[in-house]
């Protein structure tokens, strides 16, 4: 059912503004997703409003993205940057200002679509309190995270019985990949109304650029051969396997082999400290020489590392969706990746690029061999990626899902309410 007016909506994203540059810390594909996705509805007839945290004073209250699309930083706790672990005793101040917001708009959102578990918790709240319909995307499940990692933060059980209760009361939950849906099913619970819209990709940013231009911009000489990473400096996102995959000899064997990691960092700050890590592992495997910390790169500058590399390794412990990979893909650039979450979704393995087990740098080095090896095979490869993402993966297209389902929950808020259900 197509309404003559979508009406508005209010996607809640507490700890990941939409408006802020990609690569500062805790700024990741969860930011990416949550503003593409909101202009994209934007541009489906929606008025959307993309509510988060304000992190900083200096931070303008509302950012205007375009017509009917504006992030609007609600202030929840100190305006300084907190990190997430540590923002859930904020969430209700943040709730009273969303709904203070709304008194001086005089007005309601009928739908609700939160981000991450953070904002899980303050959707359920407002259903308490409004008629609404709440739709929910994990981005990352508690459960899958913690099975990954040696330190289990105290926050753990209370994120994980938030994440169970928003499964089982939400009236959608949008998982982003098939597998991500299993996840839910065999860790969280069997309980909710769970269906899979992919996350997407601006396919007329990424795959603008060609590789002679790419290269030319970022400043790799034709005859280099480029291994990129690009995303947050993050032990679970795996760059040490990558750069000691690429220490290996059947990698290091590649004549004018360069490996570029991209991401931002602060010195002192969780992830500075993993890049000091990550830098000192590259001293110790004598390959400072051929790797380049490329820093902070603007999001749609992207495009033209993608259309310079010869292949984008993804070596994450685990990914519900996996952004990097079809941003790379859009750009013709063959992915080597774990073989973990929704990455098996996004990677056609042998078709896109090669999935391959996480944490072991053998199987990454003998994967990213093969593809350097055989310069006919990734120009195949890319090619397949680009067909894939163009079919699949476009943010219009996952907007026009989105809306679909949006209106769905509208037209069952109104029969609800016993209110006439506007017309076609």
């Amino acid at each position: 059912m197509l309404f003559k007016s979508r009406g508005k909506v209010a996607l809640i994203s507490v700890h990941g503004d939409p408006a802020i540059d990609i690569g500062q810390e805790e700024a990741g594909g969860q930011n990416v997703y949550v503003k593409e996705v909101g202009e994209a509805l934007a541009r489906q007839g929606w008025q959307v409003d993309m509510f988060t945290r304000r992190s900083s004073g200096e931070q303008a209250e509302i950012v205007q993205h375009g017509q009917n699309c504006r992030t609007i930083r609600l202030t929840a706790g100190p305006q300084k940057f907190v990190p997430r672990q540590k923002i859930f005793h904020y969430l209700p101040e943040f709730l009273q200002a969303f709904l203070d917001f709304q008194h001086e708009q005089k007005t309601i959102y009928p739908l609700i679509h939160t981000n991450y578990w953070l904002s899980a918790w303050v959707g359920m709240e407002l259903k308490k309190r409004q008629a609404i319909r709440h739709l929910h995307t994990y981005h990352s499940l508690g459960a899958v995270k913690y099975s990954s990692i040696d330190a289990i933060p105290l926050i753990a059980r209370t994120r994980l019985r938030i994440e169970r209760q928003c499964l089982e009361t939400a009236d959608t939950i949008i998982a982003t990949s098939p597998q991500e849906k299993e996840h839910m099913r065999s860790l969280v619970s069997k309980k909710g109304n769970i269906i899979v819209i992919p996350c997407g990709t601006n396919i007329d940013c990424f795959g603008s650029v060609d590789r002679i231009a790419g290269r030319a911009k970022i400043g790799i000489k034709p005859e280099e051969k480029l291994v990129m990473y690009a995303g947050r400096f993050d032990k679970r996102k795996g760059i040490e396997t990558l750069v000691r995959a690429v220490a290996q000899k059947e990698v290091k064997r590649h004549e004018k082999l360069k490996l570029m990691i991209i991401g931002g960092y602060t010195p002192g700050e969780k992830d500075g400290l993993e890049k000091e890590r990550i830098t000192s592992i590259v001293k110790e495997l004598g390959i400072e020489d051929i790797t380049v910390f490329a820093g902070k790169v603007r999001h749609e500058d992207l495009a033209y590392y993608y259309a310079a590399a010869d292949v984008c390794v993804v070596p994450s412990y685990y990914e519900p969706f996996g952004l990097v990979a079809i941003e790379a893909m859009a750009s013709r650039t063959p992915v080597v990746a774990s073989k973990v979450g929704g990455l098996k979704f996004s990677v056609a393995d042998g078709e896109t690029g090669l999935l391959v087990a996480p944490q072991s740098e053998t199987d990454f080095a003998l994967a990213i061999d093969s593809i350097l090896s055989d310069s006919q095979w990734r120009e195949e490869l890319g090619d397949n990626a680009r067909t894939r993402v163009e079919n699949k993966f476009s943010w219009d297209g996952v907007a026009s899902q989105l809306d679909g389902e949006y209106l769905s929950e509208l037209s069952n808020l109104y029969q609800e309410l016993g209110l006439l259900v506007p017309a076609v």
